[in-house]
């Protein structure tokens, strides 16, 4: 060898030395700190299922569906990186002889094609990335709003940056060692110095023939060396930094994805995980007194989180696709799911050694009154109150995670422990919780009004119990839940279904007084021991009227009884009324009146997708096969189905006001009155309540003068859809938008907000 090959091997030597060691130091800081978490049974098994899930994911790339081109170009830089270890092997053969090939693989046809076409495919992915974070990162002197619209506000730039500069120079040392590879394969004469060989580099490889053969030498030499030490300065550079997402997920998103909550790879929606104990197991708080003292309920500390909780945080690749979406995030509250994940993910890597320290000691004074255990997540200031309280659980976050982060099962862990340990709640949540308490529901009302929203009806409400003796005895027990009989304009939907079940020869029954809240508010805002008091008693009651279907009118009653009451011993055929609506107008026995709006072409609707029937039960059609049914005509949001923008009801917001930033409702409103639509159709109470005073504070921000013939406040449609938007709510970013002016002729007045129920009430073809 000559003195440069000489230097060349020693300096890949010890590079790769340190690399693979600092590389494996990572590996070792990152494992020692997810097992400090809680234990966390079921994540393991089935194998096959979670096997599959995997492969389907990571080579599907599902989670980039809104945004194909992204999809597109993350995949083929995440598959160049395996592919292209080919030639790092290559690399270090070639530092002692340039014309090196690695056995078997080296001119074998395929291989070759595999890494030409990854090199090009890794350079475009690449280069569009960073064109695209360039496009769209915060800039400095940008006002804070501004800032905020990037989903890169937060990130750490110099990390992706670094991640960014590795994948371009190791796909350009690839393509131009295959340049050079070719080069001297002809002035050797070999047989595959061919464009078989070398199909996407030839072209510019045979640019080099004629350069001497020692400088092509020369050249592979240090394109080689180059390659190698790059690849090594990414190992050491992640190995010193084990909280690297932006680079860690590249390995840390297969344990992630395998384990996610749901072997079939369903997103962690719908039922929250249950309030675990230190061993991982569900914790009965009927039976509360059989609690140890010293028992910490929920995630109040770090250490609390269970081992895929700190997996999670580990993972995040700071992409904020999550923030993105988060409603709260986009009308100026301090949540971002992002944020809050590397605030946990920095608390857990600053934590991990005094934990494992504390554990090997035992139960030593020094070990308990160690300052580093135990710290309170909020209290400290890791988190702070109001982002923690800012949350609507509306997963948006978790659905469109491409690593499979579960934000809303920690975020709810953590009120848990902040409601349950602490009392540390806002103050409004203690009336709330009050209520729920001592008469069932959250609005303070005495159970014998409960079927009120009856009164006046052509036809009787049977009630279980005093009217038929099971509810086996009719076709459906309707669950009327609590805004369905205590809230006006909920009460609306209750009598529209009602009325429609009649119409459709549909024969059901309520509990009437014997109904209490599902405890879905309760559960959402971390008071696990109302919501297990208030479900037992449910479970208990419909159990004992023998209730075998039900149907319900409320999003979060659906999710809470179709998807949590199992766990509680309730088991039964629920549906939401949309979806047994959409059955009886199958099967026609509804029939609606073909154009009823004033010109006989029928009504324009927009129709908003609930959190908790369409993002987290995956019901998106049966509301607009209604809709469609009924005659209207559909106009859709630019953010609908899996990119609904929530209401800003749900994890008990409801009952929370909102002072900080815009209120989420208003911007969903003014969202659908951007559309034209004389109506805005809902499918869940929270909803009805909270578009129809967005709608009001859109109208009197708007100041529009020229109102509707009944005499409601009129509105200006002043917001359309960013230019280029498309109709299935794929652009990005998710924030409040503020388009061109619609123009005079296309504005209307207030739109109606009511629930299609309502609608197709009013629609019904032998309705007189």
């Amino acid at each position: 060898m000559s003195g440069a090959q000489v230097v060349a091997v020693v300096l890949a030597a010890v590079a790769t030395v340190v690399g693979v060691v600092a590389f494996v130091r990572g590996v070792v800081v990152i494992v020692r700190t997810v097992r400090i978490g809680r234990p966390l049974p079921g994540r393991w098994a089935p194998v096959g299922p979670r096997l599959a899930t995997l492969v389907r994911e990571v080579l599907g790339h599902g989670r980039f569906q809104q945004r194909p081109v992204v999809r597109v170009a993350h995949w083929v830089v995440m598959v160049s990186f395996p592919v292209l270890v080919v030639t790092l092997l290559t690399g270090y053969g070639q530092l002692v002889d340039p014309r090196y090939g690695l056995p078997l693989l080296g001119h074998w046809p395929p291989m070759e094609w595999a890494v030409e076409a990854f090199a090009w495919l890794g350079l475009l992915g690449i280069g569009y990335l960073i064109v695209l974070r360039q496009r769209i990162r915060p800039r400095d002197g940008q006002p804070d709003a501004a800032q905020r619209r990037s989903r890169f506000f937060g990130s750490n730039q110099a990390w992706a940056y670094v991640v960014e500069a590795t994948v371009l120079l190791v796909v350009l040392a690839v393509l131009a060692l295959r340049g050079l590879e070719y080069a001297l394969g002809v002035q050797d004469g070999e047989t595959w110095a061919t464009a078989v060989h070398f199909p996407l580099t030839a072209w510019f490889g045979a640019s080099w023939v004629g350069v001497a053969p020692a400088t092509l030498e020369t050249a592979v030499l240090v394109v080689a060396l180059v390659k190698i030490l790059v690849s090594m300065a990414w190992f050491v550079v992640v190995g010193l930094l084990p909280t690297m997402g932006v680079a860690w997920h590249r390995f840390l998103a297969f344990p992630n994805v395998y384990a996610q909550r749901n072997a079939d790879g369903t997103t962690a929606l719908g039922p929250l995980t249950p309030l675990r104990d230190a061993t991982g197991e569900p914790i009965d708080l009927t039976a509360v007194e059989d609690l140890p003292d010293d028992a910490r309920l929920g995630v109040g500390a770090v250490e609390d989180l269970p081992w895929k909780g700190l997996l999670d945080v580990a993972t995040c690749t700071e992409c904020g696709r999550c923030q993105d979406q988060c409603p709260a995030w986009a009308t100026g509250k301090p949540l971002s799911p992002k944020l809050l994940t590397l605030a946990l993910r920095d608390q857990a890597a600053a934590t991990a050694p005094y934990v494992r320290a504390a554990r090997a000691a035992g139960a030593s004074d020094e070990a308990v009154a160690d300052p580093h255990l135990g710290v309170d997540l909020v209290a400290s200031g890791v988190i702070d109150p109001d982002v923690l309280w800012a949350c609507t659980t509306c997963g948006a976050c978790v659905q469109q995670c491409p690593v499979d982060i579960e934000h809303v099962d920690t975020i709810v862990d953590i009120r848990r422990y902040q409601t349950l340990m602490e009392s540390a709640f806002p103050a409004e949540l203690g009336g709330t919780f009050t209520k729920m308490e001592r008469r069932g529901n959250p609005w303070g009302l005495p159970a014998r009004q409960r079927l009120d929203w009856a009164k006046g009806l052509e036809f009787d409400v049977p009630v279980v119990g005093v009217d038929v003796e099971s509810a086996a005895d009719v076709d459906w027990l309707f669950w009327v839940g609590c805004a369905g009989a205590f809230e006006d304009r909920a009460r609306k939907t209750t009598r529209a279904v009602a009325e429609l079940l009649h119409a459709a020869g549909v024969t059901f029954a309520v509990l009437g007084d014997g109904e209490t809240c599902t405890g879905d508010p309760a559960r959402r805002a971390g008071n696990e021991l109302l919501y297990q008091t208030l479900a037992a008693q449910n479970v208990e009651t419909l159990n004992e009227v023998g209730a075998q279907r039900i149907v319900v009118t409320c999003a979060h009653c659906f999710n809470t009884l179709s998807r949590e009451y199992p766990a509680m011993g309730g088991r039964f055929d629920v549906v939401h009324h949309t979806q047994l609506l959409d059955r009886l107008v199958g099967e026609g026995r509804l029939r609606f009146a073909p154009g009823t709006g004033d010109d006989g072409t029928g009504t324009t609707v927009t129709y908003h997708d609930p959190c908790y029937l369409g993002r987290h039960n995956q019901v998106y059609e049966p509301p607009r096969e209604l809709l469609a049914a009924a005659g209207v005509t559909l106009a859709e949001m630019p953010r609908n189905r899996e990119t609904s923008f929530c209401c800003g009801a749900g994890g008990a917001r409801m009952w929370m006001e909102e002072t900080i930033g815009e209120r989420i409702g208003t911007v969903r409103a003014a969202e659908a009155v951007a559309t034209g639509a004389g109506a805005i159709a809902t499918a869940c109470p929270f909803c009805t309540v909270m578009l129809s005073d967005g709608v009001a504070a859109h109208a009197r921000a708007s100041g529009d003068t020229a109102g509707p013939a009944d005499g409601t406040t009129p509105v200006d449609h002043g917001t359309r859809p960013a230019p280029g938007a498309a109709a299935t709510g794929t652009q990005e970013p998710a924030g409040p938008r503020r388009p061109a002016a619609v123009p005079a002729s296309a504005q209307v007045g207030v739109p109606e907000v009511a629930d299609i129920a309502v609608l197709l009430r009013d629609r019904l073809a032998d309705r007189t």
